[in-house]
């Protein structure tokens, strides 16, 4: 898991990497290349990982002979880092997380065995949202998909001739589209039905090495704005569209369950706590703190709390004066 330089997402979680569609204009492929090392040295360590009929399995890191990991150690061919999958255990707030960014967790090679060990990862999660793209969104109707509200399925666009894609996203699911990078006219005034199906729309233009090579009209993004908005469809710009619109007019909208923060099951628990005379379970922030120390001058220690009521009952009952503390006021 790695926080992400992508705009629209927090961080990237890659247990699946890895991809059989050959596109030109791929980032990961390029970053997999650098990142490899001796692909045939490494083929011959076959003590470090196992083969099944989607591609390599590692179940640690692969080390090399140099003692330092080698993140990519099969290049770009698909391959499951089940090691990977206790990483989303480090982050407590809710993230917006981009699922397979070097990968298509849903290409027709991937088992099914794979997709469903992501699915259980994300399922431990709960706190995040999740976010995956697939230039293959056919293969989401064989699957049982996770119905979840921060789960959210996408595909991704970059001609006119690919507009279909819309039609195989997964009904009552979060849906949305990425058209980057943006390589001709997608002609939507002849899909704007397609815009309907969606819940947001991604726009990006090339970037990397091929940067520059097919630039945008800016024509071609406002009709695709127009129609979104028409829709009510948030859109998010990608800043390689700032030379072509200008920052001024750059959209950067996220739909509402993207825009939610929700902490995770281990942070609740640390923040609930259960009074002990009532045993009525809140937040802790709500409650009052009984402290305890074993000689004057020793160090205090937190053993229990009370909710308000209870504590200025106990208080009362027992001739103690209610103590003058933020919140207690309007208690007695």
């Amino acid at each position: 898991m790695n926080r992400s330089k992508i705009e629209w997402c927090d961080h990237t979680l890659n247990i699946i990497t890895g991809c059989r569609h050959g596109c030109e204009y791929c980032y990961a492929r390029k970053i997999s290349q650098r990142f490899c090392g001796n692909v045939k040295l490494n083929k011959t360590m076959k003590d470090k990982y196992r083969e099944d009929e989607g591609g390599y399995i590692l179940d640690e890191p692969f080390i090399g002979e140099n003692g330092k990991q080698i993140i990519y150690p099969f290049g770009f061919e698909p391959t499951l880092h089940r090691y990977r999958i206790n990483t989303l255990d480090k982050l407590k707030m809710g993230q917006n997380i981009f699922v397979g960014a070097v990968a298509d967790v849903f290409g027709d090679w991937v088992p099914e065995s794979w997709i469903r060990e992501v699915f259980e990862c994300c399922e431990e999660h709960k706190q995040h949202n999740y976010l995956f793209l697939t230039k293959n969104p056919e293969r989401y109707a064989d699957l049982d998909l996770l119905s979840a509200d921060n789960m959210f399925y996408g595909t991704s666009i970059t001609r006119e001739d690919e507009m279909h894609r819309f039609n195989f996203l997964p009904a009552f699911r979060n849906r949305f589209v990425s058209i980057e990078p943006i390589l001709e006219d997608m002609q939507p005034e002849k899909h704007n039905l397609l815009f309907r199906q969606v819940d947001w729309v991604i726009l990006g233009a090339e970037t990397g090495l091929r940067r520059g090579k097919v630039i945008p009209d800016a024509k071609w993004i406002w009709k695709i704005v127009e129609l979104a908005d028409r829709e009510h469809t948030p859109i998010f710009m990608k800043d390689s569209l700032i030379n072509i619109v200008g920052e001024e007019n750059m959209r950067r909208d996220f739909p509402e369950q993207l825009l939610v923060r929700k902490k995770s099951e281990k942070v609740l628990k640390k923040l609930m706590g259960e009074c002990v005379e009532c045993h009525d379970e809140m937040e802790k922030n709500k409650m009052v703190s009984l402290s305890a120390r074993s000689k004057r001058g020793g160090k205090t220690s937190s053993f229990a709390y009370m909710c308000r009521p209870c504590f200025i009952k106990w208080c009362k009952e027992h001739g103690v004066e209610i103590p003058k503390l933020e919140g207690l006021e309007n208690e007695k």
